[in-house]
């Protein structure tokens, strides 16, 4: 389902596990925008550091797909730095931002702006990672993208961690991560050997 809004101000949510194209998703949804001569902005966390070598510019896909977007500490920073033309909005990884997030976009849509959300709907324990599953209670449109499980192939939902490490937001990539299919998902801390 091709997703364009007959209307402007619309919430749209893109989920799922790690290396699942969530961040490939959002950015073919914001170039699509960019083409229909809309004006987009793009946003990302401070805290994702894994591909820090660029300068914090952009938003990075894992196959290295990339948009322009502006690095933030915080969720407030974005309507300050919003500027008042943008008509489509991208978050990427909305699961670092606060809670406050919601009732942001949230009012952003009410004053006519597209908001596409991208980010992790189930923490390293598989349980629903704040503040996404709010985003998803309150989209227009929500997509739900699977990665490969890395042990058996089937459609993957899950973010497997394959350290040990009781923080709830630790910031990696496939060596730290793997997907996973529910059935394979072991959601118990990994022991200090493994």
């Amino acid at each position: 389902m091709e997703l364009i809004p007959s209307r402007p101000g619309t919430l749209e949510v893109i989920a799922g596990c790690m290396f699942s194209g969530k961040s490939e998703e959002l950015i073919r949804r914001l170039r699509r925008a960019q083409i229909a001569k809309l004006h987009v902005q793009a946003f990302k966390p401070e805290i994702d550091t894994r591909w820090s070598g660029n300068g914090g510019g952009e938003i990075i896909t894992h196959d290295s797909r990339k948009i322009s977007s502006i690095t933030i500490g915080s969720m407030s920073e974005i309507e300050e730095r919003l500027d008042p033309r943008t008509s489509v909005m991208g978050i990427d990884e909305a699961q670092f931002f606060e809670p406050g997030l919601v009732d942001l976009v949230n009012r952003l849509t009410l004053r006519g702006v597209r908001v596409i959300v991208a980010g992790l709907d189930l923490d390293y324990l598989g349980r629903p990672f704040d503040p996404m599953p709010q985003l998803m209670a309150t989209a227009d449109y929500v997509t739900k993208v699977l990665a490969v499980c890395m042990n058996c192939g089937g459609p993957a939902s899950r973010s497997q961690r394959l350290v040990a490490s009781r923080e709830r937001v630790l910031i990696g990539d496939e060596k730290l991560y793997e997907a996973r299919c529910r059935h394979c998902f072991a959601p118990e801390e990994p022991s200090e050997d493994a």
